[in-house]
């Protein structure tokens, strides 16, 4: 199963994940692939694959991503190999991932993994407070949150929207998610 966390950057995805990680057996995540630099306490093959723009063009032409886009002037992308490996495994996959990339991953993988959206929503004043407190430089606060009102347009893609202004309310909401969709799922493999 494959669990899709979006929202705006500086919702709190990577945060909601690493809690989730924590909390619950099976889960395991699959960090992105970018060229957009590395931030301040983050690290290779954790957070993201961090490889210059070069290399990600490359990866490209080679057909190495189930779904890529160029955000924010940086290139994000879901590798088919590492998502293939944890989805054999039998892992519950938490992947953040932003609009775009939710809806080509639903094309592409809806028929073979159960897939559950989740779109993380926060207020315009709280996201810039977060983004502010993160460090983020003023020009890309802006890029940031002239971008919220285009993620919400794609609400409608999702099969959750959790308003995240409390973190342990939306941990726990997130888990009970999984915990249903998982059995639904084993529910429908027994009558398969």
């Amino acid at each position: 199963m494959l669990v899709i966390l979006s929202g705006v950057s500086g919702a709190g995805k990577d945060t909601i994940k690493k809690e989730l990680m924590k909390r619950m057996e099976n889960i395991a995540t699959l960090p992105s692939f970018t060229s957009r630099a590395m931030r301040e306490g983050e690290e290779e093959g954790v957070q993201y694959h961090f490889i210059s723009k070069e290399e990600f063009e490359d990866k490209i032409r080679k057909g190495d991503f189930y779904e890529y886009d160029l955000h924010h002037g940086n290139y994000y992308g879901t590798s088919r190999e590492l998502m293939s490996n944890k989805i054999k495994e039998g892992k519950i996959i938490v992947k953040d991932i932003e609009v775009n990339g939710t809806e080509n991953l639903l094309k592409l993988l809806g028929n073979d993994t159960r897939i559950v959206t989740i779109f993380l929503k926060v207020e315009k004043e709280e996201l810039k407070r977060r983004l502010i407190e993160r460090g983020d430089k003023l020009a890309d606060i802006e890029l940031r949150l002239n971008r919220l009102e285009y993620e919400e347009s794609k609400i409608g893609l999702y099969d959750y929207v959790i308003k995240n202004d409390e973190f342990e309310k939306t941990v726990q909401i997130i888990m009970t998610i999984i915990e249903n969709e998982k059995r639904i799922e084993e529910e429908n493999q027994k009558r398969d």
